[in-house]
């Protein structure tokens, strides 16, 4: 892992506090920011996710699709758990904990959106990070890209039904016009722009391509950081009011994280696929595409809502918690290799 992944849950809390601290000083600053929109679309925000989505897309080779008749076990669980049972049993931790459980410290006129970010979170499947997990891991590399590219392939068609029907199971309306500009701005577009881009830099040779992927790379994640900045500047007044917030989001995203490996890598075992195979369809769905959960969380319900923070605290948790799957899944090859 380079330096800002392997940290990046430090990173994120310093752009946490930088951004409650620069939105109390300089309000007037956001505000402007958050009033440069265009159809609903924040144009700084719209311009920090391209530049966020679109390398990491570029690492999606849509050709190595052929490879899915190799791992077809394995390739059905990912199937099974990322777009049959995540988004489902986020929707129902969000009703159970946020809804229910934790309503009391809460406030009330967020208790939908926040919701909302669970669900928007769990319906992407992780894109770029999956392929340091399963680095990570030992994982076949060739079947870590296909089940990615599968993934961003069903993403392009299904995000937005799910989202919405989801969403409408937890009675929280959204506009199907702002959904669907939603997936095309920030799923349709960049996985067309960073296939055109992938094709250009394989034109000029592989050493070419990872040059310019090492160069890039890091500009996913300043975007990122630079984006949570500017959430933070505008949730600085909630989150001081209400710090517990934080906490409490955490809850059904780790229940979740786990649950969800923990099922995929027993399901692989049940079914005789390989470990190098079990632990990348286990990892991909534990992790989750959060750039567009945020970008789609934006776009919805805007800056200030509980929805762009629920997505937020899935990034923060997002690599300890990863890591620690990392190492429950090479520590128990035994146990899984052992018929």
């Amino acid at each position: 892992m380079s330096l800002f992944e392997r940290y990046l849950s430090l990173w994120v809390f310093l752009c946490i506090v930088a951004g409650i601290l620069l939105g109390q000083f300089f309000p007037g600053a956001f505000q402007a920011i958050g009033r440069l929109e265009v159809a609903q679309v924040n144009l700084p925000v719209g311009l920090l996710i391209w530049v966020m989505i679109i390398p990491m897309l570029v690492k999606v080779d849509f050709g190595a699709l052929h490879e899915i008749r190799q791992h077809v076990r394995g390739i059905g669980v990912t199937l099974f758990v990322n777009w049959l049972v995540k988004p489902f049993s986020m929707a129902f931790l969000g009703w159970l904990f946020i809804r229910q459980l934790f309503a009391p410290w809460l406030p009330a006129e967020q208790i939908d959106s926040y919701i909302a970010g669970l669900i928007l979170l769990a319906a992407a499947p992780c894109t770029a990070m999956v392929f340091v997990w399963s680095r990570l891991s030992n994982g076949d590399p060739l079947f870590t890209l296909s089940q990615v590219a599968l993934n961003d392939a069903i993403m392009i068609f299904a995000f937005a039904p799910l989202v919405a029907f989801l969403l409408g199971l937890s009675a929280i309306s959204v506009p199907w016009e702002t959904l669907i500009v939603s997936v095309v701005l920030y799923v349709v577009i960049p996985v067309l722009l960073a296939q055109w881009w992938r094709r250009s830099l394989l034109a000029k040779g592989e050493g070419a391509f990872a040059a310019a992927m090492a160069r890039i790379g890091p500009l996913s994640i300043a975007a990122l950081l630079a984006t949570l900045v500017l959430l933070f500047a505008f949730q600085g007044e909630a989150i001081i009011a209400q710090p517990l917030i934080i906490a409490l989001l955490a809850v059904p995203i780790l229940i979740q994280v786990f649950f969800n490996s923990a099922l995929a890598y027993w399901l692989n075992r049940a079914l005789g696929e390989k470990h190098n195979v079990a632990c990348p369809s286990a990892l991909i769905g534990a992790s989750n595409f959060f750039e567009l959960a945020v970008a789609a969380a934006i776009s919805l319900f805007g800056f200030n809502s509980g929805a762009a923070l629920a997505t937020v605290v899935g990034v923060l948790i997002e690599v300890p918690v990863m890591l620690l799957v990392v190492r429950l899944v090479n520590s128990s090859k035994g146990w899984y290799e052992r018929r």
